[in-house]
């Protein structure tokens, strides 16, 4: 009876299975388990399409939670998925298969579904195993021959018949037993140990016997049982049922609170050898376990949950009787139950998708063309007759069903999908059957559309400007430049990089994040400057990218020290020649830096060497000049020793040394008294005095501008609105108009120089007989300077007082400030003669300037005028003679 259920199963198996191929368990992952586009067979009811290449894809399923064991490539090669276990995968003795649907498609239009069905062939990798190592027997010594003892069996976990066949052999052969074996109804065997003859317990109550199993495969594997026997009284006898095989029919609407068996089994043994138990035997699946309870006492057999609805369905439970002695003995039972379905069901729908889903969500591109096959919908009902015709319908504007034959459909796109337009869809299913009354069934799940890269990634700005200081170390942070991508995945997952155009390399890296970074030490002297580009492009097929403008400008700091570009040798000399008549500039010091703006700014100063206070240097200019008046007792040589800072943080220097002889003309003042510097020194308290006055007289007329101003606004707003003015002035004095003079002071060198030159030093050989001329521009250049031109508009009120006599007549010159707002641009020239280049140009803004002119009259004959005038501290410019 039992091979005839199996052989009507199988029988309906092998109906709709296109092909069926063979592997055996315990082959890695990746095997080749068939070419399916080798079957071409299978296609020849499909008519060709021009031009097409035929792919293939595994059909998932939808709502089942069970690992995929196999894969199948787009050319049709069926493959394992993960190592296969016959053993965890099928039940004992049967045939081990799993079936496969293949989605034969032409570009994107189905053609048709395969359904392969894979045998996994059993591999004898288990050995039997016995329940316990060792067991206890015990045989009275009053047994006669013939006394039979049963031991357990040993189960071998393969599932194949011959790599679970299981042999048995007695190693010890000289004892008085010996192994008797034989087959019970379900095809297992009976094991028993048999007194060849008689014990006699005061020869020997104790024997050690070793059971070997092996079972049928190539090569066999074994376990051996070891059997202690005591001679005494023992438990002979197993339980034995009533009937071998229980064949009982129930309905699905029976009550779960009456039994659906009972089965029975006795024992002829007494007390606890003869009380017995009921079990389920390991042959029973849990799968058919979970639907049954089994009172282990009363051997009831009652329904534990809701049957499936399937229209008939059979149920195999292996039951075990066990007493309770020691060893306990047992004996198995069948019991087969039919399941019978009398009532209407409704259809069921699987839906599998041909891309991978996540539950009930599956992902499609937005670029699938119309007629893509996206889903195949299997629909069964469990009923017959009208009960089980089905019709199902899909409402929906992007996607329809299309029938493939009985019960079988395929979704497919209607109309383009768009994702920016919409990117998740809802679908429902939904199937009625024609019973009276119908049900319907609705399966529901949802769509979303993947993005394809479309757009590429641009910049939050066309060109980046950042600033950055030169010597410091790398991966010194400079800044960070943002792109953005609307695209999805990896089509808006950006990656950064830099570039020259011209191909130079970079001192630049930056990150993914787009943090540039310094890749090496900078040099502002070196290069103050860098334009290039960078790129950014997304991670999406085909990949997208894009460019912008990085400029990079670099911070100068202060790490060039200072340099004399004139005295060029140190120690340098040089001859002056003075008479009276000649001016106080001696000669320009000239020095440069490399550095740019506050720290190319020089000044300079005299270090030593100037022990007469007889010379001074301009620290801005670096003309140096007399400081005073020069005496015949002054000449003789001097070694100046001059330095030059710059104005950076920290400061740094350099210094040289001017070898001066001077020669004094035999028409100078013979010597320097304390009576010329008390004379000096009345000149000097005089000076203050005249900045002083001049200072309030500034403030005065002011003052009196301010009211005038006032005053006379108030009479033309009142000769507008009609009121009596008086025409006359109130003020004394006449008011002339204000002329502007604007002067331009300018100190140009035409004596001519001698080089005089031997092995240790330079002799410049000079005289100074240059004359300032108004009218003309002093130009002077220091390090880190430009060329200069100070003008100053000066706005000169002449007033003619006369007062008592007319041999005493006074002229005043009034210097007023009108128009001092200028701006002095200095500048180093554009070349040090040391091969370096300065384009550095700094603006200062002058105060507003003073002049106070004066006459003085020092010793007969000579006459000086002392101009002074306020700049800003950084220039300051001599009076044109003394």
């Amino acid at each position: 009876m039992l091979q005839v259920y199996i052989l009507l199963i199988v029988t309906v198996m092998c109906e709709s299975v296109d092909l069926t191929y063979h592997v055996k368990e315990g082959k890695r992952p990746g095997t080749i388990v068939g070419d399916i586009s080798y079957e071409r067979h299978l296609l020849d009811s499909v008519p060709p399409q021009d031009n097409g290449v035929i792919t293939y894809s595994q059909l998932h399923e939808s709502q089942n939670g069970d690992v995929q064991l196999f894969n199948v490539s787009k050319t049709g090669k069926l493959c394992t998925a993960m190592n296969l276990d016959a053993e965890s995968l099928c039940k004992y003795n049967t045939e081990c298969f799993r079936m496969v649907e293949i989605a034969v498609r032409q570009e994107e239009y189905f053609l048709k579904i395969i359904e392969i069905k894979v045998i996994i062939d059993d591999v004898n990798d288990n050995k039997p195993e016995f329940s316990h190592h060792q067991v206890d027997l015990q045989f009275y010594e009053t047994d006669g021959k013939g006394t039979t003892k049963s031991i357990p069996n040993a189960i071998d976990k393969d599932v194949s018949v011959s790599n679970s066949q299981i042999t048995y052999v007695l190693k010890n052969t000289n004892d008085p037993f010996k192994l008797s074996m034989s087959k019970s109804v379900i095809g297992t065997s009976k094991n028993e140990i048999i007194l060849k003859q008689g014990l006699d317990r005061e020869v020997k109550d104790f024997y050690l016997l070793e059971i070997i199993a092996r079972d049928g495969g190539s090569p066999p594997k074994q376990s051996i049982l070891k059997v202690r026997v005591t001679v005494t009284d023992e438990n002979d006898s197993r339980p034995i049922f009533t009937q071998n095989i229980y064949n009982v029919s129930i309905n699905k609407k029976d009550r779960r609170v009456q039994p659906v068996a009972i089965v029975l089994a006795e024992d002829k043994d007494v007390g606890q050898n003869g009380k017995v138990s009921y079990s389920f035997n390991s042959k029973t699946p849990d799968s058919v376990k979970s639907y049954f309870e089994l009172d282990p006492k009363s051997g009831r057999i009652l329904p534990h949950k809701i049957f499936p609805f399937e229209k008939r369905q059979t149920y195999k439970l292996f039951i075990d009787a066990t007493d309770h002695g020691s060893p306990p003995l047992s004996s198995t039972a069948i019991v087969l139950i039919n399941v019978l379905n009398q009532q209407n069901n409704a259809p069921r729908i699987d839906v599998k998708f041909v891309s991978k889903s996540d539950g009930n969500v599956v992902t499609i591109s937005e670029g699938l063309k119309v007629g893509s096959f996206i889903a195949y919908v299997k629909v069964t009902d469990a009923d017959s007759g009208h009960n089980g015709e089905v019709d199902c319908i899909l409402n929906h504007e992007k996607f329809m069903l299309q029938s493939l034959g009985k019960n079988k459909y395929k979704v497919v796109i209607k109309s383009l999908v768009n994702r920016e337009l919409e990117s998740h869809m809802d679908l429902s299913i939904v199937c009625e059957d024609k019973g009276f009354p119908s049900l319907k069934t609705e399966r529901k799940f949802s769509i979303e559309v993947m993005d394809i890269n479309d757009v590429q990634p641009y910049f939050t700005k066309s060109t980046f400007k950042f600033l950055t200081y030169e010597n410091e170390e790398p991966n010194f942070p400079v800044g960070f430049i943002n792109a953005t991508d609307p695209d999805l995945g990896l089509g808006g997952q950006l990656s950064y990089s830099l570039f020259d155009e011209h191909g130079y390399v970079l001192p630049f890296k930056i990150s993914n994040f787009g943090f540039i970074t310094t890749a090496q030490s900078l040099d502002h002297e070196k290069q103050d400057t860098y334009q290039f580009k960078a790129l950014v492009k997304d991670n999406g097929t085909p990949s997208l990218n894009n460019t912008a403008n990085v400029v990079v400008e670099i911070m100068d700091k202060n790490d060039n020290a200072p340099y004399f570009t004139f005295p060029s040798v140190s120690p340098f000399s040089l001859d002056v020649h003075y008479h009276p008549q000649t001016k106080s500039e001696i000669t320009v010091l000239r020095a440069s830096d490399r550095d740019s703006h506050a720290n190319a700014f020089l000044r300079y100063e005299i270090l030593g060497g100037n022990d007469k206070q007889l010379f001074t240097v301009n620290p801005y200019t670096g003309v140096l000049s007399f400081s005073r008046t020069v005496y015949q007792n002054d000449a003789g040589s001097y070694d100046l020793k001059f330095i030059v800072k710059d104005s950076g943080t920290p400061v740094l220097t350099a210094t040289t040394t001017l070898s001066l002889t001077l020669t004094v003309s035999n028409t100078t003042a013979r010597m320097y008294t304390a009576e010329d510097t008390e004379s000096d020194n009345r000149i000097h308290i005089n000076l203050m005095i005249i900045i002083v006055v001049a200072a309030v007289i500034v403030s005065v007329a002011i003052v009196v501008s301010v009211i005038v101003c006032v005053v006379h606004r108030k009479n033309q707003r009142d000769a507008k609105y009609g009121y009596g003015v008086s025409t006359n002035n109130d003020f004394v004095g006449e008011r002339r108009p204000s002329g502007y003079i604007s002067e331009s002071m300018s100190s140009q060198y035409n004596t001519p120089v001698t080089m005089i030159s031997d092995h240790n030093s330079t002799r410049i050989s000079r005289t100074v007989q240059s004359g300032y001329k108004p009218g003309q521009s002093w130009k002077g250049s220091s390090s880190g300077l430009h060329n200069q031109d100070v003008t100053h508009q000066i706005s000169v009120q002449e007033a003619a007082v006369t007062a008592g006599s007319r041999k005493e007549e006074q002229q005043r010159m009034l210097m007023t400030s009108d128009h001092f707002n200028e701006m002095l641009a200095i500048s180093s020239p554009t070349n040090s003669g040391h091969g370096s280049t300065e384009r550095n140009t700094v603006h200062y803004e002058t105060l507003p300037a003073c002049s106070i002119e004066q006459k003085f009259t020092h010793g007969p004959g000579n006459s000086y005028k002392e101009s002074l005038q306020c700049l800003m501290p950084r220039i300051m410019t001599t009076g044109d003679n003394w």
